[in-house]
C-alpha cells in the first residue's frame, strides 16, 4: 500500500525521449564536461578502480562518447577484483548492439549490465579461482547515469540543490534482511562465526563459505546462494549537472554518506577524492582498504566543479528503498519519476535473473 500510495504522488512519467528532447531545446545538446579524480590508501591491498572517460559506443564517432568509472572491492585474493577490472565493460559492452541509437542504447543498457555481471561471473570462475569481489559501475552519458552494482561498494550523488541520493544498495547480510530472506529461502545458512565453546563473534555471514556479502563477481567456493545479479539504477540530472561519488566500504564503513559528501563540497574532484579519503582515515584509522573517486558532472556553460551548496538542512537523503522493498522491482518502462532535480528512468533490484533481465527489457 505504502509503494502504491508513493507511485500516486509522483508527477506524470515522461517518456526517455521527451527528456532528451527537452535537453535538446533547452541548448543541452552539447555534452556536460566531466571532471575527475581518485585516491585511496592499501590496507591489504585488494580494491581496484577504472577511469575510462573516453569510451565510444560507435568507433570513430565522438558524438557517440560516454564515460565509465568503476570500484572493486576484493577478498580472497585480488583476482577477480583485477579479471572485472580488465573484462567487466567488454561483457556489457558484448551485450549491446553496436546498431542502435542513443536513446535505444540508453534503454537497452540495464538490461546489459546484468547481462555483463552475470557473463563476467561464469567466465571468471571457469578459471577455478576462490577469488571474489565487489562492483560498482558507473556509465555517463550526458545528463544520464546508470549505475549496477554488487555487493557493498556504493555511489551516491550529490545534486546542486544539496539533496543526496543513494544509487545503490548494500549487499551486506548484516543490513539487509531482504537478502538474508533470500539466502536462506534457497537453502543457504546465515549465521556469525562459532567459536571453540558456542560462542558467536562477528557479522553475519553465508555459510558454506562465509561471505558477509550476498551478492558478488566470483566467489565460487560459497554456493549459489551468493549471485551475480547487480542492482541497476539509471537516472536523468538536470542541466545544472552533479558529483558522484564512487567508494569502496573502507570509505562507508567510516563516513555516512552526508559526511563524504559534506567534505568535499566546493572542491575540485581530484582534491575531493583525497579529502574523502583523509576524512575516513581521520574518523577510523586505516583499517580497510580506502578507494574513492569522484565524477563532476558539469553543464558545457560552467567549466568549473559544481559549488554545491553546504547549507544545512538540505542534505536529505533519498534512499530509493526507504518506503518499498530493496528486491521490489521499479521499472518505468522507459518513463521517468521525478525526484527534485533528479529524474528516474528505471531501477531494478531482484536477485531473480529471469526477473531482473525481463524488468530491464521491458523499458526497451
Amino acid at each position: 500500500m505504502a509503494t502504491a500510495a508513493r507511485e500516486r504522488r509522483l508527477p506524470p512519467a515522461l517518456p526517455l525521449a521527451t527528456l532528451i528532447g527537452r535537453e535538446l531545446r533547452a541548448g543541452g545538446s552539447e555534452r556536460p564536461a566531466l571532471r575527475y579524480g581518485h585516491a585511496g590508501f592499501a590496507k591489504r591491498g585488494e580494491d581496484y578502480f577504472l577511469v575510462k572517460p573516453d569510451c565510444l559506443r560507435v568507433p570513430g564517432d565522438p558524438a557517440s562518447a560516454f564515460s565509465v568509472f568503476a570500484v572493486f572491492d576484493g577478498h580472497n585474493g585480488v583476482s577477480a577484483a583485477v579479471y572485472s577490472k580488465e573484462h567487466l565493460l567488454e561483457h556489457v559492452m558484448s551485450a549491446l548492439s553496436p546498431d542502435i541509437g542513443r536513446e535505444d542504447w540508453l534503454q537497452a543498457l540495464p538490461r546489459a549490465l546484468v547481462a555483463g555481471f552475470v557473463k563476467a561471473d561464469i567466465d571468471f570462475q571457469r578459471k577455478g579461482e576462490v577469488s571474489g569481489t565487489t562492483a560498482t559501475l558507473v556509465v555517463i552519458d550526458g545528463f544520464t547515469v546508470t549505475v549496477a552494482s554488487v555487493g557493498d561498494s556504493r555511489c551516491i550523488l550529490d545534486t546542486q540543490g544539496g539533496e543526496l541520493q543513494l544509487l545503490t544498495v548494500d549487499h551486506r547480510l548484516e543490513e539487509n534482511a531482504e537478502e538474508r530472506e533470500r539466502v536462506t529461502a534457497s537453502g543457504g545458512e546465515v549465521g556469525r562465526l562459532n567459536l571453540f565453546g558456542g560462542q558467536e563473534v562477528g557479522p553475519l555471514r553465508c555459510w558454506p563459505g562465509g561471505l558477509c556479502l550476498s551478492r558478488s563477481i566470483g566467489d565460487m567456493d560459497v554456493g549459489e546462494f551468493i549471485v551475480p545479479i547487480p542492482h541497476v539504477k539509471q537516472v536523468k540530472l538536470s542541466n545544472t549537472g552533479g558529483r558522484l561519488i564512487i567508494a569502496s566500504d573502507g570509505i562507508w564503513d567510516a563516513l555516512s554518506n552526508e559526511a563524504a559528501a559534506k567534505a568535499c563540497r566546493g572542491l575540485p574532484a581530484e582534491l575531493a577524492a583525497k579529502l574523502v579519503v583523509k576524512q575516513a582515515l581521520k574518523t577510523s584509522g586505516l583499517k580497510d582498504d580506502t578507494t574513492c573517486v569522484v565524477v563532476d558532472i558539469i553543464p558545457s556553460d560552467h567549466l568549473t566543479s559544481p559549488q554545491l551548496s553546504p547549507k544545512k538542512n538540505q542534505n536529505k537523503l533519498k534512499s530509493l528503498f526507504r518506503r518499498r522493498s530493496h528486491s521490489s522491482v521499479r521499472k518505468l518502462g522507459g518513463k521517468s519519476a521525478s525526484i527534485g532535480s533528479v529524474e528516474e528512468l528505471f531501477e531494478e533490484g531482484s536477485a531473480m535473473l529471469e526477473e531482473s533481465l525481463f524488468s530491464a527489457s521491458s523499458q526497451i
